[in-house]
């Protein structure tokens, strides 16, 4: 699956010359893959990440949510590092990259097919950093200070940032930087935004005496 028919029909005709590779189908969408799946026994497919107005994970999401048996082999000209991640994280049975030579990808494709998984060396240190870097995040944004954490049961109190700063002995404009700290930290952009995500994942930390 790619949306550059050129190399659809070239990988094609490399792919036909190996005995026992069958070319069920060639889409340049998500919807005539999932089509494809959804009537046909497919045992690999090979998807790109890049799709022009779609992005490839979105038919391993999908292909996943409807139990689909086929593996799912990422062919791309690369992926950042949070990509190659979040690939593997929705069901990808490895990544090869387009510039490898074609006998490799020959490889790729039968060691997915018996059940295994196919990761470029350049892929795997992408997989890392993607993990250390998500990590990081993660640690950055439920480490809350003191006075972010004033701050934000203020606003569960309902308290303006007038009312909050004279609580806290705060400047409005103190207050406001300190709201723009936790929606940087939380990726929100409202008030009701942080209140939610604060109640759903970190309650137990953020809002303790």
């Amino acid at each position: 699956m790619d949306d550059h028919s050129l190399f659809r029909e070239s990988l094609s005709r490399l792919l036909e010359a190996e005995p026992e590779f069958v070319i069920a189908a060639t889409c340049a969408r998500v919807s005539e893959a999932l089509d494809v799946l959804e009537r046909e026994p497919i045992d690999v497919v090979l998807l790109d990440y890049d799709l022009g107005d779609e992005q490839g994970t979105a038919l391993l999401g999908e292909a996943k949510r409807r139990g689909y048996a086929a593996r799912i082999l990422m062919v791309t000209a690369g992926l950042s590092d949070a990509g190659t991640l979040r690939a593997f994280e929705q069901g990808s049975a490895g990544v090869f990259l387009k510039h490898s030579p074609p006998a490799q990808l020959v490889e790729a494709i039968r060691k997915v097919a018996a059940g295994g998984m196919w990761l470029d060396s350049r892929a795997v240190q992408s997989l890392v950093t993607g993990a250390t870097t998500r990590a990081e995040e993660q640690q950055s944004a439920e480490l809350l200070t003191a006075r972010e954490r004033s701050v934000l049961k203020a606003v569960f109190e309902g308290l303006s940032n007038k009312e909050i700063g004279g609580r806290l002995q705060l400047s409005e404009s103190s207050v406001k930087t300190v709201l723009q700290q936790l929606f940087d930290k939380t990726g929100v952009r409202t008030r009701s935004q942080l209140v939610r995500i604060a109640l759903e994942k970190h309650s137990h930390d953020w809002l303790r005496d």
